[in-house]
């Protein structure tokens, strides 16, 4: 069968391949430090229970402890227990779990071992205000922050900064106690500092950073949460801090081993993957058209690579949001696409992130084809009226195209595929 025909599965094929690479069960065996004394897990994101469920297979000793992931992300584990909360904007059940976590750490010796399990959304799950700063106050500033298009870099600097347990604060709690810190990258560059706000990482970031990008956005509520920044009162721990001194931190899933997976399934199926990197920014519809545009070189100049050829890239895009539609960065990267391509022969895609969701909707992705802005046509659905009012979703919804995998347990970041078929 030409690849053309079966475009969508083998776009599927490559998704699958690329969640499996970051399967917590495959690389936590071996990273585990040997049992000694007491063991407390405790851990926060959208993998934290798979985590948890993985160390529980693996671990020879006594284990206690407590994490949080997101509604719908649970697993039941027999020693650790598992909290859901809500994400992308933090609720009570995420305050009040992050408060016994932190009561955990506080509780070890030198003697005893904290095991902290970090993953992508562990920064609205953990969500303990700092003092002065409310629950409420949080929840607006993540809003306000998810539709201005700030970066994740910039939206965790913040976080950290309006935080009792983020940017280094776990650590420090738990000191003199040692701490393991295993983490699941979901942010461009990998910086343990910026996974779910580094709470076991020092943190060079600061106060007036935090004041400045709320300033770049134009973001003047709440007060309070301006006052408490220009306060300065408690700066975060800062590398050489003593406190973290027994403190190490392994990587042990990235968005770079979720290309090279999906790359693997290219080659063997006889299509020549070309990586653009597994740490893109941007707008998802400024990103579309990169994509679009490497995509017209393939076919007109069999350049980077011939067709048939798959174009793989991953990170984290964002959307700065004007209109009322239900999006996703995903969703919205791949209408733009197809706006740019405009039914342009032989160029299908797929874009989804690796923990099953898009945002906050149900879905992971979708799909795109030469024929989808056509077929959109005719049901009288407008890709350009959805475009501007950030309605991915119900566009791809009215195709069929959505792709659906439900809660993967893992996350590490969007991953797109832009395939280019060989002329028949």
């Amino acid at each position: 069968m030409p690849l053309a025909a079966d475009a969508p599965a083998f776009l599927r094929a490559l998704f699958a391949a690329a969640i499996a690479a970051a399967d917590p069960a495959r690389h936590l065996p071996g990273r585990l430090p040997p049992p000694s004394g007491r063991t407390v897990v405790v851990g926060a994101g959208k993998a934290a229970a798979s985590m948890a469920a993985a160390i529980e297979r693996e671990w020879r000793g006594p284990l206690e402890g407590l994490v949080v992931t997101r509604y719908g992300h649970g697993l039941p584990c027999q020693h650790i227990e598992v909290v859901e909360a809500a994400h992308p904007v933090p609720d009570a059940a995420g305050h009040a779990a992050a408060g016994r976590i932190l009561e955990l750490a506080h509780g070890l010796s030198a003697d005893d071992l904290l095991i902290c399990l970090i993953s992508g959304g562990g920064s609205a799950l953990l969500a303990l205000p700092a003092p002065g700063v409310t629950l409420e106050d949080k929840q607006a500033v993540s809003k306000a922050l998810l539709r201005c298009g700030a970066t994740i870099a910039e939206m965790n600097c913040v976080r950290k900064h309006l935080s009792a347990i983020k940017g280094g604060r776990l650590a420090a709690a738990a000191a003199p106690a040692k701490v393991v810190t295993l983490t699941i990258s979901d942010v461009p560059g990998d910086d343990p500092a910026v996974i779910a706000s580094g709470p076991t990482v020092p943190d060079v970031t600061t106060f007036a950073d935090a004041l400045a990008i709320l300033a770049k956005y134009g973001i003047t509520e709440p007060v309070s949460v301006l006052q408490h920044l220009r306060a300065a009162a408690d700066e975060t721990p800062k590398p050489g801090d003593p406190r973290l001194a027994g403190c190490e931190t392994h990587l042990v899933a990235a968005p770079q081993m979720a290309l090279e997976a999906a790359a693997q399934v290219a080659r063997e199926a006889g299509v020549t993957p070309v990586i653009l990197g597994n740490a893109i920014e941007g707008e998802s519809r400024e990103v579309a058209l990169v994509h679009a545009g490497i995509a017209r070189q393939v076919i007109l100049h069999g350049q980077p690579a011939p067709a048939p050829c798959v174009i793989l890239s991953g990170g984290e895009t964002t959307v700065t949001v004007r209109g009322k539609g239900r999006g996703g960065r995903n969703a919205e990267f791949l209408i733009a696409l197809g706006v740019a391509l405009n039914g342009l022969p032989r160029v299908y895609a797929l874009a989804g992130d690796t923990d099953g969701i898009d945002g906050t909707e149900d879905n992971a992705g979708a799909l795109l084809a030469p024929d989808s802005l056509a077929r959109a046509a005719a049901l009288g659905v407008d890709a350009k009226k959805h475009l501007a009012d950030n309605d991915g979703y119900s566009f791809f919804s009215a195709l069929g195209s959505l792709v659906i995998t439900g809660p993967t347990l893992t996350n590490v970041n969007d991953f797109r595929a832009v395939l280019i078929t060989a002329q028949e």
